[in-house]
């Protein structure tokens, strides 16, 4: 009842279609994918780095978006977003149930993270590499526990792993960590090593090996293995850039709650004589640095925190009790939430109007009717969504593919353009761009449209659409609105 408690609580949460902007591409990837059974290798979706190397990292998540959405739309992919949350914050709960051996503490405790964790889940390939990450930690947990059997669940999930996200690295060190941790028995003062047997350790390094050795079955060979480290690496106006990428806001809610829970526990220590194993604390402190470098990396520490966590939690909550259990009372407050969850799952009116709401559906419509000159620049955010509706028949100047966009320059030019640096209208003419898709109130688009040498043929509350004229067609606006100033 606890669980389905806490998807229930994921639906509420998440019950706008209000996807990232990545997403979209994703989605048009894995349908060309489907379509032509082709893994690209160089871009096709843009005109600022047509014909530069890329492959789809990311290949088989996209394919599952693709797939979802072929069968039943966008509502189809809204029970997939709605599936893989629910996934997620129910294996967080087996995991601190797993480690505190206190069902109702590990409730308290995932439904905290889960406040946490919902700003930062996005409808990515991400998610799925979340949720295999928290699986991972499950199967080392019941190995820890005697369990063995779990254990050999991990090569296959890193052969999915290694073809829908880079977090595999992260996966990967777990389990060097919990084999590293057992090498032998120590203590240091209230941390503790628990020496693994001669068996255990062989079976946790054969493990470990053979997760290695599935790492080039990808239909790019080791591509995709040395993909991770080449993103994180060479892309440093991306990682200055984007707000997933930046340090903790300590200034937002969410930052703010991620403090409370670090000096929550910290002072639970001084209370308390806890012990804790190496391996949980390793993963524990290194949540902590990857989330304070970049934000999105809040989904790796909650993870590592929730075991530790619940830990705490489960001194102030007593245990679960089996005999006390009211087994009607429960069936009936789950078919409830279950009955709850159809009732408002969303039309698919409403879906796309979630989608009209954040993405230029609008815009792009009217560009449809009335034929606009290429090559388009257009917003960030709105890149991914264009190739999408378009069918990619219309070339981007950018989407969310940074390791493309980068090496090249386009980025940074994009970043000289939006920020109107010194010259930047220069930088815009060199691309010889003769339609600008903007957000509304972008600086860039109030400037153009003041420049009698560009035109605003649409606006609504989203976006706004710019086309630039000719020579004469610029002359005889310039007259015309002199010609309106004159008293």
């Amino acid at each position: 009842m606890l669980g389905a408690l806490l998807a229930t609580a994921v639906f509420w949460a998440k019950h706008d279609f209000n996807v990232d902007t990545d997403f979209w591409w994703h989605l048009k990837v894995g349908e060309d994918l489907l379509a032509t059974h082709h893994w690209p290798t160089t871009d096709s979706y843009s005109y600022t780095a047509s014909g530069q190397p890329w492959i789809a990292a990311e290949w088989l998540g996209e394919v599952l978006f693709a797939g979802t959405e072929r069968i039943g739309g966008l509502p189809a992919l809204y029970l997939l977003l709605m599936l893989m949350g629910a996934s997620i914050v129910l294996a967080l709960y087996v995991l601190c149930t797993l480690r505190s051996g206190n069902s109702k503490a590990s409730f308290a405790a995932t439904a905290i993270l889960t406040i946490l964790a919902l700003p930062v889940f996005h409808f990515r390939p991400q998610m799925l590499g979340f949720l295999f990450l928290v699986l991972t930690l499950i199967a080392l947990e019941r190995f820890r526990h005697g369990r063995a059997r779990a254990l050999w669940f991990l090569p296959f999930l890193f052969l999915l792993w290694v073809n829908t996200h880079g977090s595999w690295t992260i996966g990967l060190f777990c389990i060097f960590v919990y084999w590293a941790s057992g090498l032998q028995e120590r203590r240091f003062g209230a941390v503790e090593m628990r020496a693994w047997t001669i068996s255990q350790r062989e079976r946790l390094l054969l493990v470990f090996m053979l997760c290695l050795a599935v790492l080039p079955i990808t239909p790019y060979g080791t591509q995709l293995a040395v993909f991770p480290v080449q993103f994180i690496g060479s892309l440093p106006v991306n990682m200055a850039s984007i707000n997933e990428w930046q340090p903790m806001p300590f200034d937002l809610v969410g930052a703010k709650l991620f403090l409370v829970l670090l000096f929550l526990w910290f002072a639970a220590q001084l209370v308390y004589k806890t012990s804790w194993r190496l391996e949980e604390l390793t993963l524990y402190f290194l949540g902590i640095v990857m989330a304070c470098l970049h934000v999105r990396f809040l989904l790796v520490f909650v993870p590592f925190f929730a075991p530790v966590f619940a830990v705490v939690v489960a001194r102030w909550i007593p245990a679960y009790e089996r005999q006390k259990d009211q087994h009607l009372l429960n069936t009936l407050l789950m078919a409830g939430m279950l009955a709850g969850m159809i009732h408002f799952f969303p039309k698919r009116a409403e879906i796309e109007g979630d989608v009209a709401r954040t993405y230029p559906t609008r815009a792009i419509a009217f560009m449809r009717a009335h034929p606009v000159r290429s090559p388009i620049f257009n917003t960030y955010g709105f890149g991914g969504y264009m190739e999408w509706s378009s069918g990619g028949r219309e070339k981007v100047f950018i989407d969310g593919r940074g390791e493309l966009f980068e090496p090249g320059g386009v980025f940074a030019d994009y970043r000289y353009i939006t920020t109107l640096r010194p010259g930047a209208l220069a930088v815009l003419n060199l691309y010889q761009v003769q339609t600008c898709l903007f957000d509304r109130d972008k600086p860039l688009a109030v400037l153009l449209a003041s420049l009698p040498e560009w035109k605003k043929v649409y606006e609504d509350d989203i976006s706004v659409v710019l086309v630039r004229q000719n020579s004469a067609e610029a002359a005889a606006t310039a007259v015309s609105q002199a010609g309106r100033q004159v008293p």
